[in-house]
């Protein structure tokens, strides 16, 4: 679902919303275009998560990168984001996206309008006020334990 309507859903129903983009690899020599996926999952409400095809990451695999709602929203007001994720904008209507790992570093470009939008449908359904009454507490320790 790409843009959902903005009345928000009952609280325990869980929304995913997912949203493909073009990206472009400004790290690789070709700068080429490839799809990336925007995702949201409102049973995990405080993170958000770009996943990359296979031609477009190092290892040849689909690679997904999580990172916090927070940081893409201060991203799109400036610069954001320090470790391995990092937003910038050095052009009105375009986002820079850096992503550091052991493998390498990736510079992306994402039109800003997308993802701006895309965090907007985040919000229509999860407010920041209700962002940790989505959260299952007992679920996340129990995974992480097991």
């Amino acid at each position: 679902m790409p843009f959902p309507p903005s009345t928000p859903s009952m609280p325990s129903t869980p929304i995913t919303i997912e949203h493909t983009v073009r990206a472009r690899l400004l790290s690789s020599p070709d700068a080429e275009q490839v799809p990336a996926t925007l995702h949201y999952d409102s049973s995990d409400p405080l993170a958000l998560a770009v996943t990359f095809p296979a031609e477009a990451a190092l290892e040849g695999s689909e690679v997904t990168w999580v990172f916090g709602r927070d940081l893409l929203a201060a991203a799109l007001r400036g610069p954001a984001g320090e470790g391995d994720v990092r937003f910038w904008s050095d052009h009105p209507g375009r986002t820079l996206l850096e992503l550091r790992a052991p493998q390498g570093t990736a510079v992306v470009e994402l039109g800003t309008r997308e993802l701006d939008r895309f965090l907007a449908a985040t919000y229509a359904f999860v407010p920041t006020t209700d962002e940790l009454t989505r959260l299952n507490l007992d679920h996340t320790i129990t995974a992480l334990l097991t």
